[in-house]
């Protein structure tokens, strides 16, 4: 395993689906980071490896990581420890809103929910999510919930941080 530079920014978005992750990776875009948006979960080391690089342009990446995943999403808690053990620094962000948010959110937009099955209940895609997302949820260095945020909100708050 190659030794990480020490001035790479790996931010790790994550969260609920429908929560604002794509506002989050737009945001961080326009903050300079560079961002990639659903990476493969086996891809995260190599990606991290590669922008660490010394003498590597990019110091700043934002990796958006979902459910959408599929079974690959199982391997991520397998990664984080396996970046932990390598020396990369990491911080994530996980993204939330209440049930009734999110539901409100996938009927305007009249997507489906990613874990909504075939009888589309999103509310039981929802609630299958959270299972699935809690580890990342306890090990969020920063946890917003965007259930009373605006976009615009959300994008200051992402500023802030």
């Amino acid at each position: 395993m190659m030794k990480m530079a020490e001035s790479l920014e790996l931010v790790i978005i994550t969260g609920m689906s429908g929560a604002g992750k794509t506002v989050a990776i737009q945001s961080f875009e326009d903050m300079g980071y560079f961002c990639v948006d659903n990476l493969p979960v086996p891809l995260i080391p190599k990606m991290a490896e590669l922008l660490s690089v010394p003498g590597t342009e990019i110091n700043k990446a934002a990796l958006g990581v979902d459910i959408r995943s599929g079974q690959n999403f199982y391997e991520l808690k397998k990664i984080l420890k396996e970046l932990d053990r390598s020396g990369t620094r990491f911080e994530i962000l996980y993204l939330e809103s209440s049930d009734d948010v999110l539901i409100k959110r996938y009927k305007e937009t009249r997507r489906f929910h990613p874990l909504s099955g075939k009888d589309g209940r999103v509310e039981e895609g929802i609630k299958e999510e959270r299972k699935r997302l809690e580890f990342l949820r306890e090990r969020a260095d920063y946890l917003i919930d965007s259930s009373r945020m605006l976009t615009r909100e959300l994008r200051a708050e992402l500023s802030k941080i």
